[in-house]
Order: structure tokens, then C-alpha cells, then sequence
């Protein structure tokens, strides 16, 4: 099932305020001809009870009218033109409009699938919803990846509701089900997100995207544990990032070194200072050396692979080369000082 991005005020939320405002109008409408009773005049001639008020009422407000009891004294059939009749055209408004508003609603989601469905490609596909997911829909973000070419594949109803809430398309059920991720178009995918909280459910993943992507979708996947990072490259996954032996390491950095963990918190954490981000070189930069550039450029991407600046191939940018650098992800000062 497909969830799209939660709307302000939902159909159920609607449809409750319209039952209640039906329903205030009917008590209104009793405590009227309760209070007005003796002008009232029944069939059996022996008066109306609470129980016959509350009959006319819903007879009444629903046109349905038996005659069975009529405003027999004047001040009745008054209180019927000024307040029962009026009630009545609301009345009938609230349950037409509650019709239109659920066929609306149910026509409106339809567009939307068939919608999404045609335009759906080259987008983000997040498997699980848990912290390492939520952070790397962060750090799409903060790239500049559009939230709507964001999808999460979730079988949590809670994680879909967050999922929805932050404005994403979430699907509910199990990314090791080839269904589900063609409910995905994994197939027109740029790239899967593997964040489940299992390794061995990683590994079905990724072994159930290689299979129907042909390999031809970039798969990154997270592991809890170092052990299991050549399985999951050999079950398809292009990068394999180990939470636990990166936890390990800064944890040991803490001890031996405590400032470069400011300096990576500073990097990885978006608005504090520093930050990595990664372009093509520029024309007039091929030829010259990474390190006049006036950017820090750490590393070049060559096709695919990583140079660094400590090799003899990272000393002069060629065409085609991507540029890792550290930008100043500082928030911008509007107060001119």
C-alpha cells in the first residue's frame, strides 16, 4: 500500500466534525419539541415523551415526515419555521457534503497514484525508517535532493506515519519482497538506501534489488557488524558502511585524540561549521593542482574511484573529475554585520 505525504486535515478528521455537527443538530432540534411539547400532537393523543421527541426530530431533519406528529399550537409551528426547517436544510447540506467530500478524497488519492506512478524515476529509495534512515533522508536533503524523489519502504505503521508527516511517499511492507519494490519502481531508481535494523535482512534486500535491477541500481547498504560487510557485497551492495566499527573508531578517537571528534561532529552535522560536498571541476581548474584551488579540496573522484591528494594521480584535476572539499555550511547572516 502507498502512503503519500499527510495533508493537513484528513478525510476522518473532516467526516467526525460533520457527524458532530449532525449530531448537535438533532439535540438541538429535541430540546426544541421537548420544550415545546404541549403544543405538539401525536396520533395516540397522549402526549410526547423524550423518546417521541427525539423520533420527530430525526424524521423530520431527514424529510422523511410520517405525520404521525404534528405542531398542533401556534408557538410549535413557529419554532418549526424559524428553527426547525433552517436545521433541516443544514442538516441535509452536512450529509451531502460529507458524501462529496469522501468520493472527493478517494477521487483525489487516485489522481495522485496514477500520477506518481507515471512520473516516478531517478529517485531515492529508503529501505527502513529508523534513525539511520530518517538521517540519510536528512542528508538527501541537505544535498539538494527533492523530497518528492524520496521514497521509504517500511512495514512499521508508526515509521510511516513520521514518513508521511516529513512530507515523503512511504510504502507499506517488507523491502525483501520483490512486490513491494516494484510498487517502488525500483527498476527507475537512482539508488536504494538499505537501513533495516537487521544485517540479515540487509542481505535479503540486497539480494532481492540486484535481482531486479540487474545490477544496474546503486546499492548502498548499512551493517551492525564488520563480519557481515563482504556478504553484503557480495549479495549486490555497492558500498557497505559499518555503523558499528564507525562508532568503534570515534569512540577510540574520543580517548587518543578529542578534538578530531568536534572536528568530525562538525563535518557530519549540518549548520555547525564545516561541512564535505562534492562537484565537477571546472574548466579553468583542469590542469592545476587541488591544492591552489581556493576551496580545501581533500580528494578527486575519477571515474568511480577515489584519489587522494597523497597519490601522484592527485596531483593535477583532468576533465571529468568530481572534487571533494569542505564547504562552510555555516547559516547565512542577514543582519548585514
Amino acid at each position: 500500500m502507498i502512503h503519500f505525504p499527510a495533508q493537513r486535515r484528513g478525510p476522518l478528521s473532516a467526516l467526525s466534525l460533520r457527524l458532530a455537527a449532525a449530531l448537535g443538530l438533532v439535540l438541538a432540534v429535541v430540546s426544541a419539541v421537548y420544550l415545546d411539547r404541549d403544543g405538539y400532537r401525536d396520533v395516540n393523543e397522549d402526549g410526547l415523551t423524550l423518546l417521541d421527541c427525539f423520533y420527530y426530530a430525526v424524521v423530520s431533519l431527514s424529510t422523511t415526515g410520517y405525520g404521525d406528529i404534528t405542531p398542533a399550537a401556534q408557538s410549535a409551528r413557529l419554532v418549526n419555521v424559524l428553527f426547525v426547517t433552517p436545521a433541516r436544510v443544514l442538516f441535509l447540506i452536512i450529509l451531502v457534503g460529507t458524501t462529496l467530500e469522501v468520493l472527493t478524497e478517494q477521487y483525489r488519492t487516485g489522481r495522485r497514484l496514477s500520477r506518481w506512478r507515471r512520473t516516478v524515476k531517478d529517485h531515492v529509495i529508503i529501505c527502513g525508517y529508523g534513525t539511520k534512515g530518517r538521517s540519510a533522508v536528512s542528508a538527501l536533503m541537505e544535498n539538494g535532493l527533492d523530497r518528492s524523489r524520496i521514497v521509504v519502504v517500511e512495514r512499521s505503521s508508526a515509521a510511516l506515519r513520521q514518513a508521511t508527516s516529513a512530507g515523503l511517499v512511504a510504502i507499506e511492507g517488507s523491502a525483501t519482497r520483490s512486490s513491494v519494490l516494484n510498487e517502488a519502481h525500483v527498476r527507475n531508481a537512482k539508488a536504494v538506501i538499505i537501513a533495516t535494523d537487521s544485517d540479515d535482512a540487509s542481505v535479503l534486500v540486497a539480494l532481492t534489488v540486484r535481482q531486479l535491477t540487474a545490477g544496474q541500481v546503486r546499492i548502498i547498504a548499512a551493517a551492525r557488524e564488520a563480519e557481515n560487510a563482504p556478504l553484503l557485497k557480495q549479495s549486490g551492495a555497492h558500498h557497505v558502511i559499518v555503523s558499528s566499527a564507525t562508532a568503534g573508531r570515534l569512540l577510540g578517537l574520543s580517548t587518543s585524540a578529542p578534538p578530531l571528534i568536534d572536528v568530525v561532529e562538525d563535518l557530519l552535522t549540518p549548520g555547525q561549521g564545516m561541512a564535505l560536498a562534492m562537484r565537477s571541476a571546472e574548466r579553468d581548474e583542469v590542469g592545476r593542482s587541488p591544492r591552489e584551488l581556493e576551496s580545501l579540496v581533500i580528494a578527486l573522484v575519477r571515474r568511480g574511484k577515489v584519489v587522494t591528494l597523497a597519490d601522484r594521480a592527485g596531483a593535477v584535476i583532468e576533465t571529468g573529475d568530481m572534487l571533494v572539499h569542505v564547504r562552510d555550511d555555516r547559516p547565512q547572516s542577514t543582519s548585514g554585520v
